[in-house]
């Protein structure tokens, strides 16, 4: 049987292309097996499709802060080499996928040592530390944004667009009124702080949820543990994370107020759901959602507001934005019709194996 090893995790935007990519292999005859940290939120999303066998590393971590464990991480990354050179010994993989994300890094290079062909993707408009990394160790790179094409090796690097899940189109919006307990009769906002919550979004929702509810009805996805029992309003629910039942929900949502990662931000493309972003700061992170937020708000996608601007956003300000939802709606509408961004994961399927040489 042929074999293909999936790599990538530390938020949901490093492993959500996998799991798109996961069913299409596996239906081709592919046994899967993935690499990932050991508490790691890859762990959590992927022990939950059959049939794919999990591996845990020692990895280390990127840090933008000073951390003792600074001078420790290099140590967990030989560690994270030594174990995925046996666990690709083991599995013997035709090649290696990597979604990024630091837990990638040794399995990108321990796939380098045994001559396993690597294929890369990014997401973000410049290419995240790991991808940076992992270049070197890569066969190819494919990129969701066209002008990331300029920092990569033109030999081995291409365009691929926006992976969306194919279950993305086929939720059913009966059930998600069902499941929110919501109705029909005041617009949806969708408000998305990544898989590990946002405590700026979290915020400001709490503390204006009285308000807000007056017009609106709200899905706040608050991150993992961050459930808040104190909050109850009448068209209010919360949800540390949505899955399956995400699809549902998108076809009641009328626009998000968000982080900006890319594979986020794409979804909402796919579906015409325009956006408030709150791209997370360089103080946490390398500056990737900020160009990926004014990307879309170039393209009129979305609104921009900074992290030290949200706090104070008045909810009338988003009130005006809803008021000129059409305007968003169709300048998506134009974009997917003239760029052909959207790709479908059998497309993707197929232009990987070609990259490999592997069987269809």
């Amino acid at each position: 049987m042929n074999k293909i090893l999936f790599t990538g995790g530390g938020s949901a935007g490093h492993v959500s292309v996998n799991v798109a990519l996961i069913p299409e292999f596996k239906k081709n005859g592919y046994q899967i097996s993935y690499i990932g940290s050991k508490k790691g939120i890859e762990k959590e999303m992927i022990e939950k499709i059959s049939g794919v066998e999990y591996h845990e590393i020692s990895s280390g971590k990127l840090r933008r802060y000073f951390s003792w464990e600074n001078f420790i991480d290099p140590f967990k990354v030989l560690k994270g080499i030594i174990d995925s050179i046996f666990i690709l010994k083991k599995e013997k993989p035709e090649f290696v996928f990597s979604k990024g994300g630091f837990v990638s890094v040794p399995v990108c290079l321990a796939a380098r040592i045994l001559k396993i062909p690597v294929v890369l993707h990014e997401s973000d408009l410049t290419p995240g530390l790991a991808n940076k990394i992992n270049i070197k160790f890569s066969n190819h790179i494919f990129t969701t944004f066209e002008d990331t094409l300029k920092y990569l090796p033109k030999d081995k690097a291409s365009l691929i667009g926006a992976i969306v899940r194919d279950d993305i189109y086929n939720g059913d919006k009966e059930a998600g009124y069902k499941f929110c307990n919501f109705n029909s009769e005041k617009p949806v906002i969708l408000v998305m702080g990544g898989s590990l919550g946002s405590k700026i979004l979290n915020d400001y929702i709490w503390n204006n949820i009285e308000e807000l509810t007056k017009k609106y009805q709200i899905v706040h996805l608050v991150g993992k543990n961050l459930l808040n029992k104190d909050i109850k309003a009448e068209g209010y629910c919360q949800y540390e994370f949505l899955a399956q039942e995400l699809f549902d929900v998108f076809q009641i949502v009328d626009f998000t107020i968000s982080r900006a990662g890319a594979n986020a931000l794409y979804e909402y493309l796919a579906l015409e759901k325009p956006a408030i972003l709150v791209p997370l700061g360089t103080n946490q992170s390398r500056g990737d959602q900020i160009e990926n937020a004014r990307f879309f708000e170039k393209n009129s996608f979305a609104k921009v507001v900074s992290e030290e601007e949200f706090a104070s956003l008045k909810v009338s300000e988003i009130d005006d934005f809803y008021n000129d939802l059409a305007q968003y709606k169709d300048a998506m509408k134009r974009y997917k019709e003239e760029k052909k961004v959207i790709n479908s994961v059998d497309d993707f399927y197929k232009k990987i194996l070609k990259i490999v040489g592997g069987k269809m």
